[in-house]
C-alpha cells in the first residue's frame, strides 16, 4: 500500500536545514540565499523540501537575485510547489529590497569613486530593458545636487540633447557633471558612439566651466568608466 505523500514543513526538517533556527542562532548573513527563500515559501512539495525547491529556483537564474527579481507571477508559479501566495512572498520581498537600495541612492552622498556612483545608478537603470542618459551634478565639494534623466530610448541607444545636459547644469548651479547609461546587452564596453558623445560634452562643458568628471556604462552587476580607464 503506498503511504500519503505531503510537503516538508520547515518544522520537519533536520536541524542542518532549518534555516529559520540557523538565522536565530547565527544571525541573518549566515544563510544562503536559498536558505532565506525557503523561509519566505516555508514549505516545498511532495518530494523536495523548501531548501531543495528554492536551491532549483536560484539555479535557474544562475543564482542571480538580479536576474529573480525579474521574474513575475507566471514564471513563478512553473515551479511545481510555488502556488500564488509563495509566489506574491518571493516578488514582494526582492520589490522591498530593491526598494531599500533605492531609498539609499536618493540620499546626496559625496562622490568618491566610480563605484559610488555605480551604487547609486544600478538600482536605477541597471536593470532597465531600454537604453537611459542620466547625469549627475555635483558642488564644488563633489557632493550630488541632484541626478536627472536626460532621455530615454530604445533597446540598442538613445538621443542625447547635449544643450539640456547643461541647461539644466546652470539651473542647478553644478561645477561638475558624471554622465550615466545603461546598456540592456550586458556589454559595459563603450562603442564608438559613446566616445564620440563622450567627447563632445566634455567639450562643450569646458567653455562653461562645467567638468565632466566621468561617465559610466552601467549593466546589471557591473560597469565601466571612462575615467578609470583614462579615456575621459
Amino acid at each position: 500500500m503506498k503511504l500519503p505523500t505531503k510537503s516538508f514543513s520547515i518544522k520537519q526538517w533536520n536541524e542542518d536545514d532549518m534555516p529559520r533556527k540557523k538565522l536565530l542562532l547565527k544571525g541573518k548573513k549566515a544563510l544562503s540565499n536559498s536558505e532565506l527563500i525557503a523561509i519566505l515559501i516555508g514549505s516545498g512539495n511532495k518530494e523536495e523540501s523548501a531548501v531543495s525547491l528554492s536551491k532549483r529556483i536560484i539555479a535557474s537564474v544562475n543564482n542571480n537575485l538580479n536576474t529573480l527579481a525579474k521574474l513575475n507571477y507566471t514564471d513563478l508559479i512553473k515551479f511545481k510547489g510555488i502556488g500564488e501566495a509563495k509566489a506574491i512572498s518571493i516578488i514582494t520581498a526582492l520589490e522591498l529590497g530593491k526598494r531599500r537600495r533605492l531609498e539609499k541612492a536618493l540620499l546626496k552622498p559625496k562622490i568618491t569613486s566610480s563605484k559610488a556612483v555605480f551604487e547609486i545608478m544600478q538600482p536605477i537603470i541597471g536593470d532597465l530593458q531600454h537604453e537611459e542618459f542620466w547625469a549627475i551634478y555635483l558642488d564644488n565639494s563633489n557632493k550630488v545636487i541632484t541626478k536627472t534623466q536626460i532621455s530615454k530610448g530604445g533597446i540598442t541607444e538613445t538621443l542625447v540633447d547635449i544643450r539640456l545636459i547643461y541647461k539644466k547644469a546652470i539651473e542647478f548651479g553644478a561645477v561638475g557633471i558624471i554622465l550615466c547609461h545603461n546598456h540592456p546587452s550586458g556589454n559595459r564596453r563603450p562603442s564608438g558612439a559613446d566616445r564620440q558623445l563622450t567627447e563632445k560634452i566634455k567639450i562643450a562643458g569646458n567653455t562653461l566651466n562645467i567638468t565632466t568628471l566621468d561617465h559610466l556604462i552601467i549593466t546589471q552587476n557591473n560597469y565601466f568608466s571612462f575615467a578609470d580607464s583614462e579615456i575621459l
